[in-house]
């Protein structure tokens, strides 16, 4: 039963994470479900759309451009990474992660609000 269900778990989250050990978080020899990158990013957004419920916030095309600039550095090292030109750590990934995420989520919500005005 216990296999089955870790089975699943891999099968799931392979869709939407790489999920290669050497970039991946372990507690007590547990592997992460997706890896540090990802983390980061899931993290930010669940944080994100709870603050957004909780606090009103006025978006504004500033708030883009700020979005953009939160999303540059996880483009810049998984890029570079990606092209061979240097080998990145779980702790930048995770953090870029984390920034990205919240680039991520500000965009989503203003392009929900142009959408459905």
């Amino acid at each position: 039963r216990d296999k089955i269900y870790i089975m699943g778990y891999k099968y799931l989250f392979k869709y939407i994470c790489h999920r290669k050990p050497e970039r991946s978080f372990f507690i007590k020899g547990h592997q992460f479900p997706v890896c540090s990158r990802c983390t980061g990013l899931y993290i930010s957004m669940m944080v994100y759309v709870v603050y957004a419920y909780l606090m009103p916030i006025h978006y504004t095309l500033n708030y883009i451009y700020y979005a953009i600039l939160l999303i540059i550095p996880c483009f810049v090292d998984g890029f570079t990474q990606a092209l061979g030109k240097r080998e990145s750590n779980n702790t930048l990934r995770f953090i870029t992660g984390l920034l990205a995420g919240i680039g991520i989520m500000v965009i989503l919500k203003f392009v929900k609000l142009i959408l459905w005005r």
